[in-house]
C-alpha cells in the first residue's frame, strides 16, 4: 500500500462530539446524495463489518481491566482496516458514494488529543493501515456542556467513552477543530448549537455545494 493516503471525492464522513446530532445529519447527507441519483453506502466507525462490530463491542463496553490508550488506538485501527477493505474500497470501486459516521479524524481527536497519544503515531497508522482520506468531512461543532446535556436523558447506560469527564471531551473538541483549521479544503464546520432544522439546512447546503464541484 502506498504511504500517501489517497483523497477520494466520493467518500464523505461526518464527525463531532457527543450530542451533536450526527444521526439527523447523516439522513440529510444520504438524502442529498440519493436525490442526485447516487448509490449511497452508509456505514459507521468503529464497526461497519461483522468483525469490526465485534471490535466495537470491546472498545465501548466497560471492563474491569482498564483499556490502555495504545490498546484503544490499535483496536480502532484494526476495525478500520477491516472496514476499509471489506466495505469502503469495494463500494468506491463500483462507483458508489460512501457516507461514514466517523473515520480516522476521530482517532486524531479521541486518541491523540483526548488520550495524549502522539499524532505522528496516528498518522503512521493512517498511512500504513488505512491509505484513504475522505473528499469531504462535515464537523458538527458543539459546546461540550451542551452536548452532554442533550445526551443526559438519552444514555441511561453510557458506554465506556461516553462516561469520560468533560475535560476529556474538551480536548476532543479542540482536536477536531484543529483538524478542521488545518484542512479547510476538506472540512466544513457546522454550528451544531442551532435547531435541528437549521443544522439540517446547513448540512444540506454544504453537501450541495460540494456536489456542484464534483459535477
Amino acid at each position: 500500500m502506498s504511504l500517501a493516503p489517497i483523497r477520494h471525492p466520493h467518500f464523505v464522513t461526518l464527525e463531532g462530539g457527543e450530542g451533536a446530532g450526527k444521526t439527523t445529519a447523516l439522513d440529510v447527507i444520504r438524502e442529498a446524495l440519493q436525490a442526485r441519483g447516487h448509490e449511497v453506502v452508509v456505514t459507521r466507525e468503529p464497526g461497519g463489518t461483522p468483525l469490526a462490530e465485534r471490535i466495537r463491542e470491546l472498545l465501548l463496553s466497560r471492563h474491569d481491566e482498564k483499556l490502555a490508550p495504545e490498546t484503544e488506538l490499535l483496536l480502532m485501527f484494526a476495525a478500520r482496516a477491516q472496514h476499509v477493505r471489506e466495505v469502503i474500497r469495494p463500494a468506491l470501486r463500483r462507483g458508489a458514494w460512501v457516507l461514514s459516521d466517523r473515520f480516522t479524524d476521530s482517532s486524531y481527536a479521541y486518541q491523540a488529543a483526548g488520550r495524549g497519544i502522539d499524532e505522528a503515531f496516528v498518522a503512521e497508522l493512517e498511512k500504513r493501515v488505512v491509505g484513504i482520506v475522505p473528499g469531504l468531512t462535515l464537523l458538527l461543532d458543539l459546546d461540550v456542556r451542551e452536548g452532554r446535556a442533550r445526551t443526559a436523558g438519552r444514555d441511561l447506560f453510557p458506554d465506556r467513552i461516553e462516561s469520560e469527564h468533560d475535560d476529556f471531551f474538551e480536548r476532543v473538541r479542540e482536536g477536531f477543530r484543529k483538524r478542521a483549521a488545518n484542512d479547510p479544503q476538506r472540512f466544513r464546520v457546522i454550528d451544531a448549537s442551532q435547531s435541528p432544522a437549521q443544522v439540517g439546512a446547513a448540512v444540506e447546503r454544504a453537501v450541495d455545494a460540494w456536489l456542484d464541484t464534483q459535477a
